[in-house]
């Protein structure tokens, strides 16, 4: 699926790129046409502001010249003075402006002659008035010269303003095309953009809804896998408490086949060496072969007698579990040297949580005489109720708790038994600070059952 959207957002980019560079180019066309048609219009107004401010300089003139052959007064020429002055650089800027237009120019060249007909026409009859021949001048006025070539000025500035009110024209034509084909463009590719847009959000949607699938795929997978594996660990607990549960039992026959059948075959050779002693008390010889003989039979009742302890602790069916701990704890500090403190109370607990604790507490201290290098070490056992704590503490050097091995020190299978017999265990261990071991069990409704002080 994802696949399939690379295609369709790739297009969409396309879409938006060229959207992009339309926009780019529209606004260049516009700009370069609006830049084009700014030039022309403000040529066309320049020249005819200097048609205008000619066509003013002649009649500036040529109100002195009226003005001065009335009067006869100097002040009256100063406007002709003034406007004969600016002509010239009038008509050099409107050939400059006009370089590059031929018609234009062509026409500028007939308005030269005519404005140069005009000012010669005016600058001789106020020669004339200054020489003081009245009948020249007079004469000069009154003929049709001076307004023949004043409407041929006229009328070629105007035909010239004229055209330069075409260009003005057309110059905000092409203004208004190019604003025009910008707004027209400029909406297109807005178009084009919202649809890139859309597709943009379209194909973002479609990946956003294949991802989530896609998580909620793994999401499935991952329960299943984490289902599978619950499963597993479940049936390797239920196997793992099934094979305690023989292990015990198995224990249990081998400690009464001991008991039963070794011990009776013990007792019956401890009673054969008796009798055998009682019939030759003449032999000093035999008697001290018989009492070695009756000594090996003592250490083997003794270590047929422990073997069966550590394979299913009598005391624990017959004393209680207190007493069994307090057994337990003293025939450890007497094998190990290490000084055990023991503070124990009554709990009510089932058979099977009183063999676990018991197993935890053995393994505990098979651990501290094996590893701890401690001196010193207590069995606490408490009742809350509910729920007992027993706690099996020591101040050897102690281990990292979160780097050991789950393996290690036999601590799987305390951890395993505890769980299996509903409890939790807690570990608390570091370099030279001792070890901590603490078993949280339930204990059971039955009061009656509590522990049996020892005798």
């Amino acid at each position: 699926m994802r696949w399939l959207a690379f295609p369709k957002m790739a297009a969409g980019l396309a879409l938006a790129m060229l959207a992009a560079l339309t926009l780019v180019g529209i606004n260049e066309a516009s700009y370069r046409q609006s830049t084009k048609a700014l030039t022309e219009v403000g040529e066309a107004q320049r020249v005819r502001l200097a048609l205008n401010t000619l066509l003013q300089s002649i009649v500036d003139a040529e109100t002195g010249q009226r003005g001065y052959l009335l009067t006869g007064e100097a002040r009256y020429r100063e406007p002709y003075d003034i406007a004969v002055k600016q002509v010239d650089g009038q008509l050099a800027a409107l050939q400059l402006l006009y370089a590059h237009r031929p018609a234009e120019a062509a026409r500028l060249a007939q308005l030269s002659k005519h404005v140069s007909r005009k000012l010669a026409e005016i600058d001789m009859s106020v020669r004339l008035r200054q020489e003081g021949n009245d009948d020249a001048w007079k004469f000069v006025i009154t003929t049709d010269v001076g307004r023949e070539e004043m409407e041929a000025i006229r009328q070629q500035a105007g035909e010239l303003i004229s055209m330069s009110n075409e260009a003005l024209m057309r110059g905000q034509v092409q203004i208004s095309k190019s604003l025009r084909f910008a707004r027209i463009g400029i909406a297109l590719v807005a178009l084009a953009g919202l649809l890139a847009f859309y597709l943009y959000l379209r194909q973002t949607h479609a990946l956003r809804s294949a991802g989530e699938r896609q998580q909620e795929a793994l999401q499935r997978e991952r329960n299943a896998l984490e289902d599978e594996v619950r499963e597993r660990t479940a049936t390797l607990a239920e196997l793992a408490t099934h094979l305690q549960d023989v292990r015990e039992s198995e224990r249990g026959f081998l400690a009464r086949e001991l008991h039963d059948e070794l011990g009776s075959l013990l007792t019956a050779a401890k009673l054969d060496v008796a009798r055998l002693k009682s019939r030759l008390a003449e032999s000093p010889d035999a008697i001290q072969r018989l009492q070695h003989l009756n000594d090996l039979l003592n250490s083997g009742i003794a270590l047929k007698r422990r073997i069966i302890e550590d394979l299913r602790p009598s005391s624990l069916a017959n004393l209680g579990l207190i007493a069994s701990l307090e057994i337990l704890g003293r025939e450890f500090a007497e094998r190990s040297g290490v000084e055990i403190e023991m503070v124990l109370e009554p709990v009510a607990l089932d058979e099977a949580n009183q063999l676990t604790v018991y197993r935890m507490v053995q393994e505990s201290l098979t651990n501290i005489g094996k590893y701890a290098q401690a001196s010193e070490a207590s069995i606490v056992m408490k009742n809350y109720g509910n729920h007992a704590v027993v706690e099996v503490n020591d101040n050897g050097k102690g281990f990292d708790a979160r780097a050991a091995r789950a393996s290690s020190h036999g601590l799987a299978g305390m951890r395993h038994r505890v769980e299996a017999a509903g409890g939790r265990l807690t570990i608390s261990s570091a370099p030279g600070e001792g070890t901590r071991l603490s078993a949280t069990l339930p204990a059971t409704a039955n009061t009656p059952a509590l522990e049996r002080q020892p005798a």
